[in-house]
């Protein structure tokens, strides 16, 4: 009986043609993931691999980060105002976040909640795209190469404007034309596999992070108005007004 063998040349062949097909499954991979704009919680945090809590982790992020926090029941090293938040927060909006005097003890907050220093400066969203870089086909950034030898592209950037004391209720989200380099910090091996990394700042402080892209500007607009529970819908002149509810939110108007 004589058995079809395959020679070494022709297993290097079959081996050669799915290295390309494997890169091709991994973009997709990737690109299917570019596209959620909107995630449930539950595929938001299915999705997180455990190494990569922390990131979600506002206490931890921010003890990281060198600033001034810590969890409920631990004393503020001294009397002023402190911004409270939860520790973790998958449904967004900015729920629970507020801004208190606290003289000493922080035992009335909820034991899942934080307290951190107060950051002045505008409150930018920034939206990086991570495209991978072995073969050096995005010279032009080089400089922005970390330990998982991905490049991060920053896509977008909005600053929100507020005119409330309730710190999620915005009046304005808009472009600017500024860049932000891409937080040293989330250099952590294995973020790619995530494709878009959104990160707010107050100034120039990182405060959170998503493993998502902004949806509110995702229409091609440059302007995106929340309207909020109560308001009456009435668009501006040149804005027209899509539902999107979320929270106390019940859609924008945005300009096209």
């Amino acid at each position: 009986m004589i058995h079809n063998q395959r020679t070494p040349d022709k297993v290097l062949e079959g081996t050669l043609n799915i290295v390309p097909l494997l890169a091709t499954m991994q973009r997709r991979n990737i690109e299917d993931k570019v596209d959620n704009y909107h995630l449930t919680v539950k595929e938001e945090w299915s999705r997180i691999l455990p190494q990569h809590l922390w990131i979600y982790n506002k206490l931890i992020l921010s003890q990281e980060l060198g600033y001034t926090c810590g969890p409920a029941g631990l004393e503020v090293p001294s009397p002023g105002f402190y911004v409270i938040r939860p520790i973790m927060n998958l449904m967004g909006m900015g729920r629970y976040a507020r801004i208190e005097h606290i003289e000493e003890s922080t035992e009335h907050l909820h034991p899942a909640e934080f307290w951190c220093e107060i950051f002045e400066g505008d409150h930018i969203s920034v939206d990086y795209e991570y495209h991978e870089d072995r073969t050096g086909c995005y010279p032009e950034y080089a400089c922005d190469h970390s330990v998982d030898y991905h490049v991060k592209r920053q896509r977008l950037a909005v600053k929100g404007t507020k005119h409330s004391t309730d710190l999620y209720k915005f009046t304005k989200w808009e472009k600017v034309d500024i860049e932000i380099p891409y937080p040293k910090i989330l250099t952590t091996k294995g973020l790619y596999r995530y494709g878009w990394i959104n990160c707010e700042f107050i100034g120039d402080k990182l405060i959170e992070v998503q493993f998502r892209r902004n949806p509110d500007f995702r229409y091609g607009n440059n302007v995106a108005i929340p309207v909020w529970e109560g308001e009456e819908i009435n668009p501006p002149e040149g804005f027209e007004y899509i539902e999107e509810r979320d929270h106390t939110r019940l859609g924008f108007y945005i300009d096209r």
